[in-house]
């Protein structure tokens, strides 16, 4: 049977538990509890007139409404949109009318037709009759997802149960989740993937916490986690912290690694992004084993490293499931026996064609290569391959990952104004900006980069931050808003530092 039918099919065992951590609060179900209260949301949906296939939004911050609501809607075959109240700033009304949506779920102050309280599905009467069992067929869609892609409006695409299956039965071959063990979620539940953990968690028998952002670090110790997902900019945050800690204290990094995530760590997750190098080498030196893999919201997990299967550099092997096509332009094409989706359901004309190809193929629009391993490594964005006037191609990324192994830089982005120059935007890891460590990293970089590769200078940003548009709300940066708002500094020829 397949997760997502064994999550409707049924109450779990006994003995594992939901915890929702919130600043200055943690809340615990056993996850028998969290099945029944599922169902009685599942109840007042269809109270409210929701009906299989219709949609139903969700607009607020991580909470065991955010949980039940899910799980419900899989029970009555409706389809759950989650929207991250960080990335949408529409109202409810207009969400719903923007996605058809039936009913949409809110924990913000709004009071319109088809917008209801989250608040509102806590303490709900039990269902009079038993929810009919109804199984989905690998090609429906229990999700409507959105894409967090780095430029324009989000667009959106209905995922296949086939895909969720697909996926979580080979993370659970290589993790191997179960008892003893509590997975830590912070990012928003409107990202498909970290719904997955409580599926997971259902069916496979361990215990999950719930948090957010903002209440991570704060719980992290005294929830005790066993394995942590999270995105490179999270890890980047607490290698800052940590190091600090060493200098102030002298502590060895593992002594750190405890007082952060307390004493039970079996490994740490991160996608979704590139992750720098010297970070994951920080952490598993700590005694913290970090596995990187690769994946779009189009195609779900592609590769991921594990152990027993780790190449550094690498996102790993590829999945059952799943392949990994190079094409002449070493751009990476991914076919899936269960394909998350064959179109976008709301994007501009001509990016289904662009993104989805014939036989479940999704071009993927990363450059890369394959070793004679299989093991998966990802050079950068196609669109993001620069090419100099004298036909020289240069991968920005490679040159950015250097820079970011310096201290002074948290992130960057590499521009080329005149097609002659390589000029890096900066956002320094520390305020006020300390120009001269800007000017020592643009120096080391140069001396282990190849003639071509080398910058002319950096111009200095301000911190790049999901609020002030730079970042994406999976903390990628947003190449071209960057480039945009920093044009002026990079084309001027007397701004900038040099090495």
């Amino acid at each position: 049977m397949s997760v997502v039918n064994q999550v409707i099919s049924g109450p779990p065992k006994p003995g594992n538990r939901l915890s929702v951590a919130r600043l200055g609060a943690l809340e615990s179900w056993d996850l028998t509890e969290v099945w029944e209260m599922s169902g009685r949301v599942a109840g007042h949906l269809l109270d409210l007139g929701v009906r299989p296939g219709d949609r139903i939004g969700v607009l607020a911050a991580n909470s065991l409404e955010w949980v039940l609501l899910d799980l419900a809607a899989l029970r009555i075959k409706a389809v759950t949109a989650g929207f991250d109240p960080g990335k949408f700033d529409s109202t409810g009304a207009e969400l719903a009318a923007r996605y058809g949506l039936a009913v949409l779920f809110t924990d913000q102050h709004e009071t319109a037709e088809r917008v209801r309280p989250i608040t509102e599905l806590r303490g709900l009467a039990p269902v009079k009759a038993e929810l009919p069992t109804v199984p989905w067929e690998p090609g429906e869609a229990p999700a409507l997802k959105f894409t967090s892609g780095s430029s324009g409006p989000a667009k959106s695409l209905l995922a296949s149960a086939g895909s969720i299956d697909s996926s979580l039965a080979a993370v659970q071959e290589i993790f191997a989740h179960g008892p003893g063990d509590d997975l830590f979620v912070f990012l928003p539940l409107s990202l498909l993937q970290q719904r997955y953990w409580v599926y997971s968690a259902l069916v496979f028998g361990h215990d999950l916490t719930i948090s957010t952002y903002e209440a991570a670090f704060a719980t992290l110790r005294t929830t005790r986690p066993t394995v942590v997902m999270g995105v490179p900019g999270f890890y980047e945050t607490v290698r800052t912290h940590m190091q600090a800690g060493t200098a102030r204290t002298g502590a060895p990094p593992a002594d750190l690694a405890t007082e952060v995530f307390g004493d039970r760590i079996r490994y740490l997750w991160t996608g979704s992004a590139p992750a720098n190098p010297a970070t994951l080498r920080y952490f598993t030196e700590a005694g913290l084993p970090i596995f990187e893999g690769y994946g779009l919201n189009e195609t779900c997990i592609v590769t991921k490293n594990h152990p027993g299967g780790h190449r550094p550099g690498s996102v790993g092997r590829v999945l059952p499931g799943k392949e990994v096509l190079i094409d002449a332009d070493g751009v990476i094409h991914v076919r899936s026996e269960h394909p998350v989706a064959t179109r976008y359901e709301h994007a501009e004309a001509g990016d289904s064609e662009k993104m989805f190809r014939p036989g479940g193929v999704v071009r993927t629009g990363d450059v890369g290569h394959l070793d004679e391993d299989g093991y998966l490594f990802v050079h950068g964005r196609a669109d993001d391959v620069i090419v100099l006037e004298n036909g020289k191609k240069i991968v920005v990324r490679r040159i950015e990952e250097r820079l970011k192994t310096h201290p002074a830089i948290e992130d960057c982005v590499v521009t080329n104004p005149s097609q002659r120059q390589l000029v890096a935007i900066v956002s320094p890891s520390t305020y006020p900006m300390d120009t001269a460590l800007v000017a020592a990293a643009l120096q080391e970089a140069n001396a282990a980069l190849d003639h071509d590769e080398q910058l002319a200078k950096a111009v200095l940003a301000e911190r790049f931050t999901i609020d002030n548009g730079l970042l994406s709300s999976q903390f990628k940066p947003r190449r071209k808003e960057i480039e945009a708002r920093y044009r002026g500094l990079v084309v001027d020829p007397e701004e900038g530092i040099r090495a």
